[in-house]
């Protein structure tokens, strides 16, 4: 199993040239979108839909009038101002998922790093958003798969690398190597591993001095997503962008 990693969103674009059909993509946007869409998932939310620009998000709603909308410009929910007159349900905190508001909805989302990676890697054989809340599974998902090709694909933070992110990526590389699994991991996929296993034992203290983890904790209502994010396999779920673009459980 050959594995790569991505660390930062400059390396996005190249993925246009590239041919992913043989290719498991796996996502990371661990503050927050991919914790979101996990945690939305895990309580009962029908499908994520991510979208790359407001603009999208809005068309999809005008067409499907009964999906909720969600998402974040600047680390906050995006308000009528930025929309023409439309404030999102949702921001991108996880803890805003909860069972009773996700329930059954299909949400449209749309986030400044998350959604924009996740569609970057159109194209792929399977793309899975991950976050340390269900990364135990997704890892196990990968071991049984044997994939021939794995590519972690660490979204960022504007145009630079988010340490988190990173540190979510190590940490499925360890588990692959911890399990004896045949890999040959690329110098950036190594790089991760080793960052993490330097702050393993703590990963709370290790988002608080990350640049996303400053920001939000700076914000007194979203602090506490810092360290809701920072938990472990706590939703036993694989979440995987289908073929129509939105996220789901799967069930295979």
């Amino acid at each position: 199993m050959k594995i790569e990693a991505i660390l930062t969103p400059a390396e996005l674009p190249a993925l246009k040239r590239r041919d992913l059909r043989e290719t498991v993509c796996v996502v990371f946007d661990i503050l927050r979108a991919t914790s979101t869409f996990v945690t939305a998932l895990h309580h009962g939310a029908k499908a994520i839909i991510p979208a790359c620009e407001i603009a999208e998000a809005l068309a999809i709603r005008k067409n499907q009038p009964d999906v909720l909308l969600g998402g974040e410009r600047d680390g906050v929910k995006i308000r009528a101002a930025q929309t023409g007159g439309i404030d999102f349900d949702f921001g991108n905190s996880p803890r805003e998922c909860t069972p009773e508001k996700v329930r059954g909805r299909t949400i449209v989302s749309t986030t400044t790093n998350g959604t924009r990676a996740l569609r970057a890697c159109v194209g792929a054989k399977i793309i899975l958003a991950a976050s340390f809340l269900n990364l135990g599974a997704t890892a196990e998902f990968i071991r049984k798969l044997q994939p021939a090709e794995v590519l972690l694909v660490c979204a960022g933070t504007g145009e630079k690398r988010a340490d988190e992110d990173v540190l979510a990526a190590g940490s499925l590389c360890e588990f692959l190597a911890r399990e004896n699994v045949q890999t040959n991991f690329s110098d950036s996929a190594e790089a991760a591993r080793r960052a993490y296993t330097l702050v393993k034992s703590d990963l709370a203290a290790a988002f608080s001095v990350s640049q996303n983890g400053r920001r939000l904790l700076a914000i007194p209502e979203l602090r506490d997503d810092v360290a809701f994010c920072s938990q472990r396999d706590i939703f036993p779920l694989i979440a995987k962008m289908e073929a129509d673009g939105a996220i789901r459980i799967s069930r295979s």
